[in-house]
């Protein structure tokens, strides 16, 4: 055997002294006569007969070698049979897809040619090997459920992005995504497949058929009668739809669901399989028999507890088996098919992983035997089988499958050598070993065994808005009870079987973080941490490249995994040093952010850039945290610079790459995700498209860019981490507001750190992605109920109707049957009060690293980004996600959390500290839902006075110099519940329509916070520049969103007019009534100002009092005059009732203005009224006729011109005596009367004002004001409107010093 080179070096010389019995004791090996027998009984020959001991050839070491080959090469009648060729195919011996002429539109293919991911509208790529006789067979292993089409077609089918497999006529195809078949027309066939299933694709060309398997189970006869004869020849094919993904077996490893007369395509390695087995069952026996020096005779041994004690004549043995069966275990056929089925067998006979010492034996003679590239390359392939077995087995009720492959996996790596070296190169490299810790959910219920798991099915009714089961559904019956509790006692019998696996799932991730195995090198934490890292940076990094990124039904259950590993190491280390923090008070200490130790790659900050924050922060970062930047560091990098870097990366990469591959994805360090799970380095890029995508693009570059330009993270050892003597690790620069308490070991810190940066990465948005199926449950609940309810109803006569009711109650419960038991899986593996404690123990982590680095002041600013975010985002995945299951309210300290992140919130959405619009638009977006409900808001209250008051005070500053509709939002809400007819949750005239969410923040019932509003009120009062400064600004945008609002319904209108058929765009749609809703809101800020200070506008001590009176009273007649003329566009834009404009109605604006009218002309003092009253009637838009129409009083001409339609109704408040109390009608009465009689008296009393008198600029007031120096005159109301935003003169551009007033002298 030349392959095992020094492996081989057991010569004869060094065994002669063996043969000679005075030196056996000497040298431990036993005298001749036992070693004969011994041999013999180890090395049996193939048919297990034994000759008699007298006509046995003298076994010994030195013709061990002659008799092992002889005995190797002995032929078995099995074998004779296999060695026939098998007839019928044409092509290469290996068969991989054909990447070179056989496939059409963009492909990835990985390196190894069997796996496929799509890269276009509707890729096709064949085999480079096809049949023309005999039965075939090959198996796909679906990656990702989506649009495929696998099966067979000829070479003579030519396909385009349009046409794939089974769409031509001689290529015939299976489909489960749509469970359809395809040979140019479609019909229904098989069962729909889920990703980690296998299709088995049969075709038989002597009786001309093709039949597809799914998981083993036959779907049947697909096509009979296929075209046969000269020519007609069939490849294995399949085309699929951008970013799905398989891999195939053609025989390239065992098949995993064989069909008995069926021959894979390509064969199996007959010979060496013999060999190896013969190799096996010789390594079993060694394993069996023991030699009694003693006694002299053999015995047999208990093969678990089997231990090689130094016993040479053992060991040599060993070594003669080795030579011979190192080589075989390089090979991935002989791997999953020998290895690996003995390695199960072991551990068949169930116990504890560590029950089974005989597997760590194994591997010690695997490293002491082969060489080391053999020993890596058998590892390599061992996980490679075990990853791809545990991730494409079929659930199964107690999943035994998955537990089996699981505890192989946590046998092999507790081997610390082994585990070291596929730690080193494999797990992450090679593998996607992350594929370890994922359950997947079963699509079908009944093949999962659901059905006997739980056997009862149940589902919740209605919900309220706040998550609970609403109160006014009647109480439910026994039988419904008994129902519901059947149904969670089967869930529970479900989550003690998921418990196992996560259970055996732990307990890899605490192998690979185990940090006292030093023996040889750095700890597995070590090399976890560096390789963790690099696995953050990818997902981080290449956010568009889909086959690098890890999908992120798989981050979930790391996260929560590697949270429950990260915890078991913290306590353990809390309860070795009593004085470190516990994993209950964890956080991460502010300077991880700074000092460089950690890498955040390109992670936005809070204070912006990296570069740019250590520029002008170098002086703080010194002083502070005793950190120096390296001047170097500081040179500005420009894009040029960068474009260098990325172009020498990449074309590095390609000069050190054998030209075959230089196909895209050169630059792809990884396999692809999407496809086999366990292929490994680059995927090769496939395109039928011009040369020119030939040639690597920019994007897929970024991972060498990355390594040229960040700290490679390889090459931290456990000193940078950990830290020594004076040596602080990642903890140096310590910030003066941090305690002295250590917190735990430095390496903890960093895989805490990276669990945070997963969630942000992709766990939260599949959080929200699985809500689904329970919406889904609600909806078919709501459906079946109604269909029960029409059946009640039905008369006896409608027999047709009533059989069709049926048919529907029928589909509903079978949906209803089926989804309630997969949202059973669902709420065990995602949401389950234990994921739930993991997602809150992350909010408070975060919330404590905010709350220690906003200590830091400046440094604060180092923070990344995605804290704040995961912060913000796993609340509202606890409240909004968790909440029909599992209660946020029963997590231990949840009220003090809720108000700390309140403190969080109403500290930093205005913090100058944090530059990112993002970051700030995300803050404020939080806040404003956290005042929508009541608990949240309640926590709001109780942050200290000092960031109440402060959260005012940014909410109330003026509105142009940042995002103002969210910050409206918040005050209208904290208003809400108190103004003018604003009790309402929704809109009256939408009650009858269905709401959307009931669950949306906009759609909770009025909490309005009285605290605030008090903050609010003393804020404007006390602060005269504050009060002018907030309501210009508001009047400014409500004459913005109000003018914007019209003119966009004018264009509606005409539209609508149009006699030929159009489309209003419906984004024109939704911005028209996003402007009105900003009107209300804005009016409403109006109506809670003039409320709490109304002051600001009647006392005409302050400078600007009157003036935003006057413009208040001009904007609200601006808006009554548009809203109430009889017959106007809104009137008309309303009536048409068009989708998308649902919100626009009369109530909600002309409440809101009445609201402030009311407040200002009834419920003021004397003064007050007279001078609102002066106001409103001397602005020259004032008409009467718009209060009269709040109360139903139609305009005297409309009525006598035409008598309205009988069914027309007038808008009257009266009608809504549910949303307005009596009180406020008689307000509004009062204040009718009042501006009725005032109107009447001004009429009388003023004078005609000749034109000469009037201001030039408005044309509506009389000249009162002259201007400093250059005596040009106005009114008041325009000058100091204009002094507002300029200082130059209307006329003559002069700058104006002072405004005096002005009185027409007498004699003119």
């Amino acid at each position: 055997m030349t392959s095992k080179g020094a492996g081989t070096a057991f010569s004869r010389k060094n065994y002669r002294l063996s043969t000679e019995p005075e030196k056996s004791k000497v040298t431990g090996i036993v005298n001749s006569r036992l070693l004969n027998d011994y041999l013999h009984c180890v090395f049996t020959s193939a048919d297990g007969n034994q000759p008699a001991a007298a006509y046995r050839k003298h076994l010994t070491f030195q013709n061990l070698q002659e008799h092992l080959d002889r005995l190797l090469a002995e032929k078995s009648g099995s074998e004779d049979s296999r060695d026939q060729v098998a007839e019928g195919r044409l092509g290469p011996s290996t068969v991989v897809l054909d990447h070179t002429s056989g496939f059409e539109g963009l492909l990835l293919v990985d390196d190894d040619l069997l796996g496929v991911i799509g890269h276009s509208n509707f890729g096709s790529i064949r085999a480079t090997t096809c049949v023309y006789k005999g039965k075939w067979i090959y198996e796909v292993l679906i990656s990702s459920q989506g649009l495929m089409q696998i099966g067979w077609c000829t070479l003579n089918c030519k396909f385009n992005q349009e046409e794939g497999v089974g769409d031509t006529p001689d290529s015939y195809a299976y489909d489960g995504n749509r469970v359809r078949k395809w040979n140019v027309t479609t019909t229904n066939y098989g069962k729909s497949w889920a990703a980690g299933d296998i299709v088995s694709c049969l075709i038989d060309l002597d009786e001309g058929t093709i039949a597809f398997c799914l998981n083993g189970m036959s779907l049947g006869t697909a096509f009979d009668n296929i075209t046969r004869g000269a020519g007609m020849a069939y490849f294995p094919a399949i085309s699929l739809s951008f970013k799905e993904s398989v891999a195939f077996n053609f025989g390239s490893r065992p098949l995993r669901y064989p069909v008995e007369g069926y021959c894979p395509l390509q064969d199996p390695p007959a010979a060496d399989l013999v060999k190896a087995h013969k190799l096996l069952g010789y390594l079993k026996n060694v394993i069996h028999i023991g030699i009694d020096v003693t006694e002299g005779k053999l015995v047999e041994k208990d093969t678990s507890m089997w231990q090689l004690q130094g016993e040479p004549t053992v060991l040599i043995t060993l070594a003669h088996i080795f030579n011979y069966f190192s080589p075989l275990l390089c090979k991935v056929y002989l791997v999953e098919d020998v290895l690996m089925t003995f390695l199960l067998s072991i551990l068949e006979r169930g116990g504890a992983v560590e029950a089974h010492p005989l597997i760590q034996q194994l591997l010690d003679l695997m490293w002491l035997l082969m060489e080391e590239y053999e020993v890596h390359e058998c590892l390599k392939q061992l996980l490679m089988s075990l990853l791809r077995a545990y991730r494409f087995s079929p659930i199964v009720p107690d999943l035994g499958l998955q537990i089996h492959y699981l505890r192989l996996t946590i046998a092999v790596l507790k081997h610390e050598k082994s585990r070291k070296y596929l730690l080193s190169n494999v797990l992450f490299d090679v593998l996607r070993s992350v594929v370890f810790f994922y359950i997947k959910s079963p699509l079908r219920v009944e093949e999962a065994g659901l059905q006997e798991l739980i056997p009862t099915t149940w589902w919740p009714n209605r919900f309220t808005k706040e998550g609970k089961e609403s109160k006014d559904v009647k109480e439910e019956s026994a039988e419904e009870r008994l129902r519901r509790r059947a149904y969670e006692r089967g869930c529970q019998r479900l989550k003690k079987r998921i418990e196992v696996v996560e259970g055996l799932q732990v307990q890899i991730l605490k192998l690979l973080l185990n940090n006292k195995d030093r023996g040889g090198g750095e700890a597995s934490r070590y090399i976890f941490l560096n390789k963790f890292r690099k696995f953050l940076q990818e997902n981080a990094s290449n956010r568009g490249n889909l086959t690098v990124l890890c999908p992120p039904e798989y981050m979930v259950c790391f996260l929560h995994r590697l949270i429950a590993a990260l915890r078991f190491f913290w306590d353990g280390h809390k309860a070795k040093s009593p004085a470190t923090v516990s994993s209950e008070e964890a956080y991460v200490p502010p300077q991880l952010f700074y000092n460089g130790k950690v890498d955040y790659f390109d992670l936005q900050r809070l204070g912006g850039l990296l570069s740019h924050l250590k520029k002008t922060l170098k002086d703080d970062l010194a002083t502070k945290a005793n950190v120096l930047i390296d001047p170097a560091e500081l040179q500005a990098v420009t894009m040029d610079d960068l474009d260098e870097d990325e172009e020498s990366a990449t074309s590095a990469a390609q000069s050190q790459r054998p030209s075959a591959a230089l196909a895209i994805g050169g630059a792809l360090a990884r396999p692809g995700w999407l496809s086999s799970p366990t292929l490994g380095r680059a995927n090769r890029f496939l395109s039928t498209a011009a040369v020119s995508l030939m040639n690597p693009r920019r994007p897929l570059g970024a991972l060498e860019k990355i390594k040229v330009r960040t700290l490679s993270v390889e090459q931290r050892t456990e000193e940078d981490i950990e830290g020594s003597h004076g040596n602080e690790g990642l903890l140096l620069g310590k910030p003066p507001e941090e305690p002295d308490q250590p917190i735990t070991e430095n390496s903890l810190l960093e895989v805490l750190d990276g669990i945070i940066m997963m969630y942000n990465l992709s766990v939260h948005q599949q959080l929200g992605k699985m809500v689904g199926v329970s919406d889904d449950v609600n909806e078919y609940a709501m459906a079946l109920k109604d269909t029960e309810e029409k059946i009640s109803r039905c008369p006896k006569r409608r027999r047709d109707i009533h059989e069709e009711l049926l048919k529907s109650q029928k589909v509903f419960s079978e949906k209803l049957n089926h989804l309630s038991r997969r949202l059973a899986w669902i709420n065990v593996t995602i949401y389950s009060k234990e994921k739930m404690q993991d997602i809150y123990w992350l909010l408070r982590v975060c919330i404590r690293t905010i709350e220690h680095g906003d200590r830091t002041g400046s440094l604060f600013a180092f923070m990344p980004e995605f804290y704040l975010s995961v912060a913000m985002n796993s609340y509202s995945a606890l409240k909004n996600y968790f909440s029909p299951v599992n209660s946020m309210e029963e997590l231990p300290g949840y009220e003090e959390t809720l108000m700390r992140l309140a403190a969080i919130l109403a500290k930093h959405f205005a913090d100058s500290r944090i530059v990112g619009t993002d970051i700030r638009d995300s803050l404020m977006q939080a806040l404003a839902s956290y005042v929508c409900y009541p608990h949240s808001l309640r926590a709001v209250e109780r942050i200290p006075e000092e960031q109440r008051i402060s959260m005012m005070k940014n909410l109330l500053a003026p509105y142009e110099q940042r995002p103002w509709a969210q910050t409206n939002w918040i005050l209208v809400r904290l208003w809400r519940g108190c103004g003018f007819g604003y009790r309402y949750t929704r809109l009256p005239h939408l009650l009858k329509t269905k709401p959307e969410d009931a669950s949306l923040p906009s759609l909770q019932k009025p909490c309005p916070s009285t605290l605030l509003q008090r903050h609010m009120a003393d804020l404007l009062s006390s602060d005269r520049d504050l009060a002018p400064s907030f309501l210009n600004s508001v009047l400014n945008q409500l004459n913005w969103a109000f003018s914007e609002f019209i003119g966009m319904i004018q264009e509606i209108q005409q539209a609508a007019e149009r006699l030929e058929r159009n489309f209003v765009d419906s984004r024109q749609l939704k911005v028209c009534a996003t402007c009105f809703d900003l009107s209300v809101s804005l009016l409403r800020v109006l109506e809670m100002t003039v409320t709490l200070a109304p002051e600001i506008f009647l006392d005409w001590n302050r400078p600007s009092s009157e003036l935003l009176l006057r413009r208040l009273a001009q904007l609200l007649n601006q808006v009554l005059n548009r809203v109430t003329a009889e017959r106007n566009l809104f009137d008309r834009v309303v009536n048409l009732r068009l989708p998308g404009l649902e919100s626009v109605d009369h109530y909600p604006i002309l409440v809101a203005v009445t609201g402030i009218l009311v407040r200002l002309l009834v419920d003021t003092d004397a003064q007050g009224v007279e001078r609102a009253t002066a106001v409103l009637l001397a602005d020259p838009c004032f008409q009467l006729r718009s209060i009269q129409y709040l109360l139903g009083h139609a305009e005297p001409s409309a009525l006598a011109a035409t008598a309205p339609a009988p069914e027309k109704r007038h808008f009257s408040l009266h009608t809504y005596t549910d949303y307005i109390s009596t009180e406020e009608l008689v307000k509004v009465d009062k204040m009718l009367n009042h501006l009725s009689e005032e109107s009447k008296q001004a009429a009388a009393t003023t004078l005609p004002t000749s034109e000469e008198d009037l201001c030039p600029i408005c044309y509506a007031h009389p000249i009162s004001a002259i201007f400093r120096p250059c005596s040009h005159k106005s009114c008041k109301a325009c000058i100091n409107q204009h002094l507002m935003n300029n200082k130059d003169c209307f006329f003559c551009k002069a700058t104006i010093t002072g405004v005096d007033d002005f009185t027409k002298p007498a004699s003119s």
